[in-house]
């Protein structure tokens, strides 16, 4: 087991390596959906997540034991460097990984437990949400200062960020981050980053307005951009729906 531990950590080393042991075992399941696994383990220190990767393919095996860094890996780095930028995101803890002779096998992220009221999924089904305007336009100056700060969060969708609710404010924390660019991000970029949040006109038409305010550009025209790409995600992701099923259909 190799293990990269964030000196700020008031877990030791031992204590670590012992849930990645018991991980299979122990601990509250969060999410399981087959590709990873997230559970939470309760210790005097507080509550921790860690998500477990799963095994990759041949190919990533020994891509990532020679060539890439791996999901957890670049987790742990990049929650380094978003909470250096002063962007929220539960306090990464450290990395594990196991390898078996040549090639890569189990990974695993650990990482503060935020408690969160809600993330922007609910604000897509449920319109009639306390505070959803409000809401939609503070997660929209946050993705402003995402950009502001050189972050492209490639997964910026609904699940990926938990919102809390602080007196009359809103704070907002990131996860599921092993894919980012820190880079200077043109108009293109930053409408493109909106594209895989929502397929509602009425959320994106809030979003276009309060994004034109804090880029000084014609709601007009910020819209017709964020809206345009959405509908080129939302296309995509039907055609791939569509084709699962029909495989699906032909497999019985």
């Amino acid at each position: 087991m190799n293990c990269s531990i964030n000196p700020d950590s008031n877990i030791s080393r031992e204590k670590i390596e012992e849930l990645i042991r018991e991980f299979e075992s122990e601990g509250e399941t969060l999410f399981d959906k087959g590709r990873n696994t997230i559970k939470l383990f309760e210790l005097e220190q507080g509550i921790f997540n860690i998500k477990s990767f799963k095994i990759p393919n041949l190919v990533n095996k020994i891509a990532y034991k020679y060539f890439r860094k791996s999901k957890a890996e670049r987790s742990y780095n990049y929650a380094l460097v978003l909470k250096k930028k002063g962007i929220g995101t539960p306090d990464p803890i450290a990395y594990c990984i196991n390898q078996s002779g040549l090639t890569f096998g189990e990974s695993y992220y650990i990482s503060e437990q935020i408690k969160a009221d809600l993330t922007y999924r609910e604000l897509v089904t449920d319109p009639g949400y306390p505070d959803y305007e409000n809401i939609l336009r503070a997660f929209t100056r946050f993705t402003f200062e995402l950009h502001e700060k050189q972050v492209q969060f490639l997964d910026h969708s609904p699940g990926n960020t938990l919102i809390q609710k602080k007196g009359d404010d809103y704070n907002f924390f990131l996860v599921d981050l092993n894919r980012m660019n820190f880079k200077e991000l043109n108009f293109e970029e930053r409408m493109l980053n909106f594209s895989r949040l929502t397929p509602k006109k009425e959320m994106v038409e809030v979003m276009a307005d309060e994004y034109a305010k804090l880029i000084d550009r014609p709601k007009a025209e910020v819209f017709e951009k964020m809206w345009f790409y959405t509908n080129q995600f939302q296309e995509k992701f039907q055609r791939k729906k569509r084709l699962k099923k029909k495989l699906k259909f032909w497999k019985n």
